[in-house]
């Protein structure tokens, strides 16, 4: 046995394939963006053969970087964009719509009809999740009533539905495994947490055939094997969760009040509840870590529709950047934000508002405020959202251990600094921050053998560097105080 690990982790603005040697160390990376569909405010979707092409492309790509052969490879971790819906048929391969994206926010009225009708802690009991666009069940029955011909042939079994992960993975074994995992299944709000299974009664509700969905598996362990002719070997499938959760495995959260959070498009927060499942009382999710050996670790989650994708705006909308890494010069450029504070609920609201009528808003312009003041009220939006979710964690549990970061925006210091601040907390930023694939390879390497346990996984996890809190606390008050202000007049912006 090699030792190699094939990470595959597609992502909302990009596939990324990834090799890891047994040391856990990364060997190589191949990344590829591909197109975002807006069709119109509010709608977002993928084409499906974009995202597979996308990611076989850096896959073997990433395999020829590294200098091995597709044999050399001991098996393949897959992590992904979660809730996103695909829809295809299950003898051709071709998709009946464009993905849709968890950011699309088309089924509201779907949403605000099952509330409505009373029907939250219906859900709530069973899946752990809040009724909202976010969720993949609502996408599903929004392709079945929407395009033609499309119930008719899911009732008659022709059709498949599956996240990303269950994407990938139909196509890698050449349509032979339909299948997904416990995490991605958890974020569906279909799937019964407590009983493990899809759940009849929602399906019944929400009109979608059993038929359509994946067989539900472990985290960790074969799934499948690739067809020999898509990466010239056949390798088995042996990891798979979704992005956030393979994060929480990658940073090694493997004790009960361990927090990771993934600053990503969106920012991810999730705690490790251990064994059994916390029903939230502050607006968090209750969702599934992970799957091993056929019993479940629990989490409470928390999500931040926009993180990063506020610096992306600030690049393609506003000009005001040409690159990223330019922010941190410009928000340390001013003393503070000089009293401006950004709300990037271009989406709505996540934890813990929950608000889908929540949009976009700029407060405490004066005629001094500048370019500067906007770009660092920005990056400061970001650290008041994740300590409002750190908040409603503490609140459940009353615990919390170590707070780990990872993802793009993690890389810089400004951001970092002012988090552990807003926080008064230490944050713990791992000297390799690609959390998200090496979950993916860590559950992979476990399920085939390369590591036998968590405790062996802890001790080739690396080096990190640790911010702790500098701020006064009346300081500290004073800049919490205005963005709740703020917050509450982004509220409902949409009725």
């Amino acid at each position: 046995m090699k030792g190699y690990i094939l990470a595959l982790d597609q992502g909302t603005t990009s596939s990324r394939a990834l090799i890891f040697n047994e040391k856990g160390e990364k060997l190589a990376c191949c990344q590829k963006e591909f197109p975002q569909i807006f069709v119109k405010g509010g709608w977002v979707e993928h084409d499906p053969m974009d995202i597979w092409e996308s990611q076989l492309d850096v896959a073997k790509q990433v395999i020829q970087k590294a200098g091995i052969k597709p044999s050399d490879i001991s098996a393949i971790g897959v992590t992904n964009q979660r809730e996103t819906t695909i829809i295809w048929d299950k003898n051709t391969g071709k998709p009946v719509y464009n993905a849709i994206v968890w950011q699309c926010r088309r089924t509201v009225d779907i949403c605000d009809k099952f509330t409505q009708q009373g029907l939250s802690k219906f859900f709530s009991d069973k899946t752990g999740l809040v009724i909202d666009p976010y969720f993949s069940a609502t996408k599903v029955k929004w392709i079945l009533d929407n395009v033609p011909g499309v119930k008719q042939r899911a009732e008659k079994g022709e059709l498949l539905f599956g996240t990303v992960d269950t994407w990938l993975i139909w196509n890698l074994t050449g349509g032979k495994v339909h299948a997904t995992d416990y995490t991605n299944a958890s974020r569906t709000m279909m799937f019964n947490i407590h009983t493990l299974r899809w759940d009849d009664e929602i399906l019944g509700l929400l009109g979608i055939p059993h038929s359509l969905l994946p067989q539900v598996v472990d985290s960790s362990g074969t799934i499948g094997v690739t067809d020999g002719s898509v990466l010239g070997a056949q390798i088995r499938i042996c990891g798979c969760a979704g992005d956030q959760q393979a994060a929480l495995f990658g940073q090694c959260c493997f004790h009960k009040g361990d927090v990771k959070n993934t600053y990503g498009t969106g920012g991810f927060l999730l705690m490790n509840t251990g064994k059994e499942p916390v029903r939230s009382k502050s607006g968090l999710l209750t969702t599934i870590a992970w799957g091993i050996d056929g019993k479940v670790t629990y989490a409470l989650e928390g999500s931040v529709f926009v993180a990063g994708a506020v610096v992306k705006w600030l690049r393609d909308e506003l000009k005001m950047i040409d690159d990223a890494a330019q922010t941190e010069q410009i928000a340390r450029s001013v003393e503070d934000c000089g009293g401006v504070y950004v709300v990037p609920a271009f989406v709505g609201l996540g934890t813990p508002y929950w608000d889908p009528g929540a949009r976009g808003s700029i407060f405490g312009l004066t005629r001094g405020s500048s370019r500067a003041h906007i770009v660092r009220a920005c990056l400061e939006a970001i650290c008041y959202q994740t300590a409002d979710v750190i908040d409603a964690m503490v609140n459940d549990t009353g615990a919390l251990n170590t707070i780990r970061v990872d993802g793009g925006a993690s890389a810089n210091d400004f951001i970092m600094e002012f988090q552990a601040d807003i926080l008064n907390r230490p944050v713990i930023r791992p000297e390799n921050v690609e959390s998200t694939a090496t979950g993916a390879a860590f559950l992979a390497g476990l399920g085939c053998g390369v590591w036998k346990s968590g405790e062996e996984i802890l001790q080739i996890s690396g080096s990190f560097k640790e911010f702790a809190p500098a701020m006064r606390s009346q300081k500290r008050e004073q800049l919490l105080c205005g963005w709740k202000k703020a917050v509450k007049r982004s509220l409902a912006w949409e009725d």
